[in-house]
């Protein structure tokens, strides 16, 4: 079976999420801070489950850009200036899928770690 492949990205006016919507009827609202801090980027998820790192204070982080990777991807902007994470398809879908559980895990790995959504830090 093929992956689900989007047939529409849009950025709301304020750009506090993403809405992606695939072929097989899916639509998902990303949160922008669920999309920051899960970001793919090497920055966030290190080169192993050792160096991944937590990021706090991005409650309010806000979208700027959203820009093709060939025909699998996105790149996605920030404002606070991170723009390296690649979006595929399949990760767009599996977060909008286990969009709760990977928040509530990231809740649980700001505690753990004395972090917050309001105060920028990473551990």
């Amino acid at each position: 079976m093929a992956p689900a492949w989007p047939v529409e990205i849009r950025l709301p006016r304020d750009r506090r999420s993403l809405h992606v919507s695939f072929d097989d009827g899916t639509a998902f609202s990303l949160p922008a801070e669920l999309l920051r801090v899960a970001s793919p980027s090497a920055e966030v998820q290190g080169h192993s489950e050792a160096q991944r790192k937590t990021v706090g204070g991005k409650r309010h982080v806000t979208i700027l850009s959203v820009d093709a990777v060939g025909n699998y991807a996105i790149r996605l902007g920030f404002d606070d200036m991170h723009t390296t994470g690649i979006y595929s398809w399949t990760l767009l879908r599996d977060l909008g899928v286990n969009a709760e559980r990977r928040f509530q895990d990231y809740l649980d790995d700001l505690e753990a770690k004395g972090l917050d959504r309001d105060r920028p830090g990473t551990r």
